[in-house]
């Protein structure tokens, strides 16, 4: 594989891009060539379980390990595994273990069970759409179609979903605030629709990344949702009752997702967590990765609110202001970020078409 440019269009594709499609391939095959080595790494926790599924991985069709490790339920647990010396993740090590022995079978890629000496409580599988609670082996399906591979999860195994940097809320538990899983399926169909609409390059990518959307609760005054750099490919968000709300925050997330992954190949930033600086969005002061995070995913909001006042589009009634407000919020990032971010060669590409949108929308709203 050829070396990762510079990314031209990473926070909104240009008509035929492959750019998202290239970055989360590139992040997939990261996982890939680390899985083996780091179980290896980890082997004196549980030797035979680790030697068993790691003589199995040598011989499976590399095309069964990406497809497993392009979702989060197995990606996520490699990404955090990876945080953690040898000897203190043995509960995160089991679950790995049985979770890909479990969808290598689903798959049909291996004949018969990887035999494994310790069995975690449970595994949640988005490539089987279960969760099989052991050892009793009962099955629940708690996940329920949105559209195509995206999933309402009402099971998630994010190791770090309660961990929470926003300080308005307090991790990320599973929470249909009340309301019936139908009306939240419908509701986010809706909101994917709109985008598709107005940004329909976008939605393609969406459809690419996001594979999970974890209910988070109900609030009608205010939305909170949240994304992880580990877990690529899964949204936690709150239902709100405008739509819009629920479209600019599938829109903002998966834009975290995206860049996350962009993430997992370059630091983007040689500064990114070494400087804390004043944020658009936040009272605390952040880390100045964390106002690229935030700039990089506002951008694409603000081009969504400003094609369907173009359009015309009956649902962008009343949100002049609030397109207004997001470019303020965007102005006042990118003078942060011109100010403070050092970006590497990947990050300046990134940089560069931010600074385009930024130029792009000055003087509207």
């Amino acid at each position: 594989m050829l070396p990762l440019a510079p990314p031209r269009d990473l926070t909104l594709p240009e008509p035929g891009s492959t750019t998202a499609r290239d970055v989360l391939s590139r992040a997939v095959g990261r996982c890939m060539r680390e899985l083996r080595p780091l179980l290896r790494a980890h082997i004196a926790s549980a030797p035979e379980d680790v030697a068993a599924v790691d003589a199995v991985l040598a011989r499976v069709p590399p095309g069964a390990v990406a497809s497993i490790l392009r979702r989060p339920h197995s990606s996520a647990l490699v990404r955090t595994l990876r945080t953690i010396r040898p000897g203190e993740g043995d509960a995160l090590l089991t679950e790995l273990l049985a979770t890909l022995a479990f969808d290598l079978q689903t798959m049909g890629a291996i004949a018969e069970p990887i035999p494994l000496r310790r069995l975690p409580p449970r595994i949640v599988s988005l490539v089987a759409r279960e969760v099989v609670h052991l050892p009793a082996r009962a099955i629940e399906r708690p996940f329920h179609v949105i559209e195509r591979e995206t999933l309402l999860s009402l099971a998630d195994n994010n190791p770090l979903s309660m961990f929470e940097a926003h300080p308005d809320k307090q991790g990320n538990a599973i929470d249909l605030g009340g309301h019936p899983v139908e009306e939240w399926t419908n509701v986010l169909r809706e909101a994917l629709s709109l985008v598709a609409d107005h940004l329909p390059g976008l939605r393609e990518e969406m459809a690419l990344y996001v594979q999970s959307i974890v209910p988070v609760g109900h609030d009608a005054e205010k939305h909170l949702s949240a994304s992880y750099r580990e877990a690529i490919g899964t949204v936690y968000m709150t239902l709100h009752p405008r739509l819009l709300t629920m479209a600019e925050a599938l829109v903002h997330e998966f834009s975290h997702n995206k860049l996350n992954a962009l993430l997992e190949l370059d630091d983007v930033l040689d500064n990114g967590f070494s400087s804390r600086v004043r944020s658009p969005v936040r009272p605390d002061l952040r880390p100045v990765q964390g106002v690229l995070l935030a700039v990089h995913a506002f951008v694409p909001v603000a081009r969504l609110y400003e094609k369907m006042l173009e359009a015309g589009d009956p649902r962008a009634q009343g949100s002049a202001g609030r397109f207004a407000e997001v470019i303020r919020i965007n102005r006042e990032g990118m003078q942060v970020l011109e100010e403070s971010a050092r970006p590497t060669v990947i990050g300046q590409g990134l940089m560069d078409e931010l600074v385009r949108w930024d130029r792009h929308f000055a003087g509207r709203g």
